[in-house]
């Protein structure tokens, strides 16, 4: 890529982020809006008269402006955690991580490596690539010089985990004062039951739950709550819905419609009337097989072997939870419940031996997928080699006709189209997660983070590499078959130019685009134009999206670390990344996303190891390039740096991994004593108690819009 390229798409991606943010800025201030922007804060219980609005008419509302930058940056963490929970707190930890590590990073690679490696030879490089001139590749083979680059390797290594140490002891301690805090959890005192035998005697399962629990644990069970198949309930409740908002639409019509046009419609009145008396005929219908489904006797014949059983106490649920509860592993499987709104209900109705099916076409699905990606990122690679596909296909040289054009062809459109591909696949792998069978929202996000990350690492970053690697070197390998150590030393730190608009792109470009809400603000203008008789609109709340952002600025770190050493010109754009994700964010999880879930911070140990990954890839690649540079002694020099990552690596899942997966028995215990004092036990267990109470058990409610003249139920089946 050559500089004008790196120009072109510098200049692109800084002029689109400041147009998108300005134009955020100007319609964060209009009402119309707020569903859009303020959706959380609409969503709890806040009246729109509550957020502040410029005056009608005046200037400044049409005016772009920053102050939603400083307010961000006066955000606590202490807020973020009061509003939010620690699960959005380890999401901008991430990025103040990123900021942390690659100020320090900068500072090294501006003031160290960058002068080391302009001066690496005696004579200006010649390359077709821009940055070639300010990377390793600069230094000649055998020279003293990288001596310098082992030195910063080992400071950049230690110090990363130096970092990664601290971050996971200060969220460890958090997580236990959060548990401490939330003493009121229902799930604290629950346990997870699978795999349930049947009582013959009795013709059922409830009673077996309830005979074994209460034979084994006399002093500490207190109840259980058995599960049911509920499609048949499920599919019920979805007609119910959808002709109880077909009975809320035709009346507010016909409400603006009298309104409009006085008397001049009766005949089409008397029409919708016939036609809402049909609807709510059959809503009455839906609401008796409703309730006929609900009764006693047809819900013993569904009956799953599953149950949530619940404790007098968080240590009786604890030591459940983690204990075998019979000489058959296979039955009476027992976990730690997870949080009622963060139970995955219909995959619970899985048998447990369907289970591992279930993981293993995952994983097919995921590697399909992953398979099929080839073929995008190559032809993205294809596209950013335009210099040597001119040499192979002569007839793309007519481009070059175009002033300019070959510049943003090469330099923004590569990196464009692999992140237009690329935005689609966290939401695929979320689909193929939630068919892996895991008991709650929160495992299927975490799963999904795991696919989306390695899928990135694997497509994103060594596929690019190798890919573009490949087009350099096609046709020159084979006629110097001697120099194919050289030419692919040189290709590692020659796809720098491509990594770094990758990172413009995404950062500049994804933050910006992701803060303005562009689909949301799409759809809300031709559902405007289509329902304009609504008045009021919902806000748009949708959950924050951890299986999207986590392992996209995982990503960013990664490849931020491999090239710390290699090409440090690309740090410090780095830098403007994290920042720019870290404004954007808060603003997103204090007014945008709602939190569905709160898991106390089980993210962090997946963050901690991408990163992770990322410090040894970063030394696996130095070990090579030394290797490539006739440095034999540095790259040997960094083995044992390797193994120190690794030893502390094992050292992080001792020390802290366990306390993320467990209720420790002394923190449950100690948690039991502060309610005792308090007399709060008894409540939170009973509470408890009743807290996992399935949706089909549930009574059901559509009631008319405010916009109706009715306020009555229209269905209510308990």
């Amino acid at each position: 890529m050559n500089p004008e390229s790196l120009i072109a798409s510098a200049a692109i991606n800084i002029g689109l982020a400041m147009v998108v943010l300005s134009l955020f800025s100007i319609l964060k201030k209009q009402p119309s809006n707020a569903p859009i922007y303020y959706a959380r804060r609409l969503s709890n219980d806040m009246s729109f008269q509550m957020i502040h609005f410029e005056p009608s008419f005046t200037l400044r509302r049409f005016l772009p402006s920053v102050s939603w930058i400083s307010r961000a940056f006066r955000v606590s963490e202490t807020e973020i955690l009061h509003n939010s929970g620690l699960d959005a707190l380890v999401v901008i930890r991430l990025f103040k991580f990123g900021i942390k590590f690659f100020v320090v990073c900068s500072i090294v690679g501006i003031a160290v490596l960058l002068p080391v490696n302009y001066n690496g030879q005696d004579a200006p490089s010649r390359s077709d690539y821009s940055m070639d001139s300010f990377t390793i590749s600069n230094i000649t083979s055998g020279s003293n010089r990288l001596w310098i680059h082992f030195a910063c390797l080992w400071f950049i290594s230690l110090y990363g985990l130096y970092l990664l140490y601290k971050e996971y002891n200060e969220i460890l301690v958090i997580r236990l004062q959060q548990i401490q805090h939330i003493r009121h959890r229902p799930d604290q005192f629950t346990v997870l039951v699978r795999e349930i035998p049947f009582c013959n005697e009795h013709n059922a399962r409830a009673c077996s739950a309830d005979h074994f629990f209460s034979k084994h644990y006399p002093h500490d069970y207190h109840s259980y709550q058995i599960l049911y198949d509920e499609k048949d309930v499920e599919e019920l409740v979805s007609q119910a819905k959808s002709i109880a908002r077909k009975i809320n639409d035709l009346k507010e019509r016909s409400v603006v419609k009298e309104t409009k046009r006085g008397t001049f419609l009766l005949n089409e009145s008397e029409h919708d009337r016939a036609k809402l008396a049909l609807l709510e005929e059959k809503l009455e219908e839906l609401r008796l097989r409703i309730h006929q489904l609900q009764c006693e006797g047809q819900l013993k014949q569904k009956e799953l072997p599953v149950a949530f059983v619940t404790f007098k106490s968080r240590l009786g649920a604890t030591l459940v939870a983690q204990s075998q509860q019979h000489s058959n592993p296979l039955i009476w499987i027992t976990s730690m419940a997870p949080e009622p709104r963060d139970v995955s209900w219909r995959n619970l109705a899985i048998p447990s031996r369907i289970l591992p099916l279930c993981r293993l076409g995952v994983v097919v699905a995921a590697s399909l997928l992953t398979i099929f990606f080839v073929i995008p990122v190559t032809a993205v690679q294809g596209i950013a080699k335009f210099e040597r596909l001119k040499k192979w296909f002569p007839p793309a040289m007519a481009i070059q006709l175009i002033p300019g054009f070959s510049s943003i062809l090469t330099g923004y459109l590569p990196s464009a189209i692999l992140k237009g591909f690329i935005y689609i696949v966290p939401f695929a792998m979320l689909g193929m997660a939630k068919l892996g069978g895991s008991i709650s929202k929160s495992k299927e996000e975490i799963k999904t983070c795991n696919m989306v990350f390695y899928f990135l690492v694997g497509n994103v970053f060594f596929l690019s590499l190798l890919s573009g690697s490949l087009l350099d070197q096609i046709g020159e390998s084979f006629t110097h078959p001697k120099d194919i150590p050289t030419r692919l030393a040189s290709a590692v730190s020659a796809q720098a130019d491509f990594f770094l608009t990758y990172i413009l792109t995404d950062g500049l470009s994804g933050f910006s685009l992701e803060i303005l809400q562009a689909g949301l603000l799409t759809w809300d203008a031709i559902k405007s134009c289509i329902c304009f008789c609504r008045k009021e609109k919902d806000p748009y709340l949708y959950s924050l999206p951890y299986f999207r952002v986590i392992p996209m600025v995982s990503l960013s770190i990664l490849i931020g670390m491999v090239y710390a050493v290699v090409a440090p010109l690309l740090l410090p754009f780095l830098i403007g990344y994290f920042c720019l994700g870290y404004v954007v964010f808060i603003n997103q999880i204090e007014d945008v996303y709602d939190i569905t879930y709160e898991t106390y911070g089980k993210y962090w140990p997946y963050i901690h190891h991408y990163i992770l990954v990322s410090v040894i890839l970063m030394q696996i690649t130095m070990i090579g390039l030394f290797g490539l540079k006739s440095k034999p002694a540095a790259s040997i020099s960094t083995i044992p740096l390797l193994l120190l990552t690794l030893m502390f690596n094992e050292y992080c899942k001792i020390r802290f991994l366990p306390s993320f997966r467990n209720f420790s028995v002394q923190r449950a215990m100690e948690n039991d004593e502060l309610d005792m004092k308090s007399n709060r036990l008894e409540m939170n267990y009973e509470n408890a108690s009743n807290a996992y109470s399935p949706p089909c058990l549930q009574p059901f409610n559509f009631v008319a819009s405010a916009g109706s003249s009715s306020t009555q139920p229209l269905v209510s089946a308990s």
